[in-house]
């Protein structure tokens, strides 16, 4: 129900306006009193809305703080001398109507302290599955979070390795608890994300058109 509501208070921003008048120059304070009043009214909605249940991930990772409200990786944890960094974004199906998160898009970074670059798998996550899609040696992430363009070649397409070479990938990344465990933590994780973007996107498209100044960290 929940995921409904959140796709419904969205959806109902998509419904085009015809202000019916042309060449406007004055602001209509009728206008803005009606934008801060359907605004506060969404805002309100998505307010009260239940969160998923908590769900915690696999125990050897562990949730980087302020993720919720940066580009960066959500979880990380150590193997051996490595670091080891999920990354995740939503995955949506064309078909998708209902605003489910059913398929996930993760970016694993593997990082020694010893090396210059990283070990980047790029991975489609399911509930039951987990399918690699590329792998590349690419420049350390810094803080911003995004994925570096690489200057240099990246390796051959995976779908183009030998069946033993890919078994091999999928091995190692798993090793490191890199599989369909992770995927219920990270959907959750995702539908929070999600609502928070959409209450701070109320939030300050109000306080803008009501002239107002957002708060540091609003």
């Amino acid at each position: 129900m929940w995921k409904r509501s959140l796709v419904g208070a969205v959806g109902a921003l998509r419904r085009p306006y015809s202000s019916g008048g042309r060449g406007a120059t004055n602001i209509s304070p009728a206008v803005n009193s009606m934008i801060l009043r359907s605004l506060k009214d969404h805002y309100m909605e998505i307010s009260k809305m239940n969160m998923p249940p908590k769900v915690s991930p696999p125990s050897q990772f562990t949730i980087v703080k302020g993720a919720l409200d940066s580009h960066g990786p959500v979880l990380k944890r150590s193997y051996g001398d490595e670091e080891v960094s999920i990354y995740v974004m939503r995955l949506s199906a064309p078909e998708d109507e209902e605003g489910a998160i059913d398929q996930l898009f993760i970016h694993v970074d593997v990082s020694k302290p010893s090396q210059n670059e990283s070990l980047i798998f790029l991975c489609g996550l399911y509930e039951d599955a987990l399918g690699i899609h590329s792998v590349s040696m690419r420049p350390k992430l810094k803080d911003s979070g995004y994925i570096l363009i690489p200057s240099q070649y990246t390796g051959p397409v995976f779908g183009e390795l030998d069946e033993k070479m890919r078994d091999a990938f999928h091995n190692y990344i798993e090793e490191r608890g890199v599989n369909e465990s992770l995927f219920k933590f990270l959907q959750a994780w995702l539908y929070v994300k999600e609502h928070r973007n959409l209450m701070r996107w109320f939030k300050t498209m109000g306080l803008f058109i009501d002239g107002k100044k957002p708060a540091t960290g609003a």
